[in-house]
């Protein structure tokens, strides 16, 4: 495992579970059917190959087996703006390949930012990963995930109050990324 995959995955475990920010990542990647794939991709052209290449994958497979995706990204998109862009056009294809309903995209960034909010709110840090990735994740899994989790609606709000408790040393330490330092592997 490549150590930029080995800094997803510390993420993913610490921010994503360990906070529970997502209630319904803990299964999938404690069952390892989490699929990490390291995109070596440096223009958006690229990048969207792997992205079809990955939904390809989802389809010639179970959720048992393979129940959601990262797609990693750090050689690309390093701007915020521009991976948005890159988002909406991603978007476009998902819909152009007859995924849509199939599969949907979920976002994470180091300099994700919520519309509405200022870069430094601490309700953005709920999206920001040490690399841009692409998230895709089984239409199916989550309704059934949702149908048997309570309060859906109310994980947002949570997750923002969650992160905004965090003290500085809590923060440096789940994010040393965005503090000029190194995730401790």
């Amino acid at each position: 495992m490549s150590s930029v995959t080995q800094e997803v995955l510390l993420w993913l475990n610490n921010v994503v579970i360990g906070l529970n920010l997502c209630p319904f990542a803990g299964r999938p990647t404690a069952e390892k059917r989490v699929h990490f794939q390291l995109s070596q991709a440096s223009c958006e052209e690229d990048i969207l190959v792997d992205l079809i290449s990955e939904m390809e994958r989802l389809d010639e497979v179970s959720a048992a087996e393979i129940e959601t995706v990262l797609l990693i990204l750090p050689n690309a998109l390093q701007d915020f703006f521009e991976y948005t862009q890159f988002l909406i056009w991603a978007q476009s294809q998902l819909k152009r390949q007859g995924w849509q309903g199939i599969y949907q995209l979920a976002s994470f960034h180091p300099d994700y930012c919520f519309a509405g909010t200022e870069a430094e709110d601490d309700e953005n840090l709920t999206n920001r990963s040490p690399y841009p990735i692409i998230h895709i994740i089984r239409e199916a899994s989550l309704a059934k995930a949702i149908a048997y989790f309570e309060g859906v609606e109310e994980i947002p709000e949570r997750n923002k109050a969650c992160v905004e408790a965090l003290s500085l040393e809590q923060k440096k330490r789940l994010f040393p990324y965005l503090f000029g330092g190194k995730t401790v592997l």
